[in-house]
């Protein structure tokens, strides 16, 4: 049936909205949702976040997933490190990882945190582009370059130059946000979690 004049097709949000819908390789989420899942989902919103299809993909280990929630929430609102180096440290791992989705749900982060476009863009080869980048964020970039590119084999040298800007409780956060992370995108790649809709936005956290 065709749309009458002015009506919009909502069809596709409203897809992606809808919690049993098949947004990996695995199978859809179970009807009625686990209850676990549903206080997540809830928790999720009151944050000011949407429900992501890795949430959904999560869904599938209820307890696994509410165990995990504390530990997500601690990186994004209880660390003293500022959130500009998380989000760099973040959108570097995913990058090394190469995880599309994690990159996509973290950009608008680290601009928001405070990186400009022009150095979200270099972020792939920041090396190449190092000028745009202050000493303590090539820092940071470089120790994470060795954290995931070379199985945690940091050199002394690399380590001496983030410590020369951070202290040891915010090398340890910076670490715990990029191997975290790390982790997070194996899952999403091996799982097949599929891009989300473009209006949904993960949950932002403190700044």
């Amino acid at each position: 049936m065709a749309m009458q004049d002015g009506a919009q097709d909502n069809s596709n949000e409203d897809l992606a909205d809808d919690p049993h819908v098949k947004v990996s390789r695995l199978p859809p989420l179970p009807k009625p949702l686990d209850p676990i899942v549903a206080q997540l989902f809830d928790d999720t919103r009151k944050r000011g976040g949407h429900i992501l299809n890795l949430h959904k993909t999560n869904g599938h280990a209820p307890k696994l997933s509410r165990a995990k929630r504390p530990f997500t929430y601690a990186l994004r609102n209880e660390c003293d490190t500022p959130r500009i180096y998380r989000e760099i440290a973040i959108c570097r791992t995913a990058i090394n990882v190469d995880c599309p989705y994690e990159l996509r749900h973290h950009r608008p982060f680290v601009l928001q945190a405070g990186l400009s476009e022009a150095q979200f863009e270099a972020l792939a080869d920041w090396r190449a582009h190092a000028d745009k980048f202050e000493p303590a964020q090539r820092a940071v970039l470089a120790y994470v370059d060795e954290l995931t590119l070379e199985k945690g084999a940091v050199t002394d040298a690399t380590f001496a130059e983030l410590a020369g800007h951070f202290t040891a409780q915010e090398i340890v956060e910076i670490t715990y946000n990029s191997t975290s992370y790390y982790a997070s995108g194996l899952y999403m790649k091996a799982l097949g979690i599929q891009p989300d809709a473009p209006h949904k936005k993960a949950a932002p956290g403190k700044f």
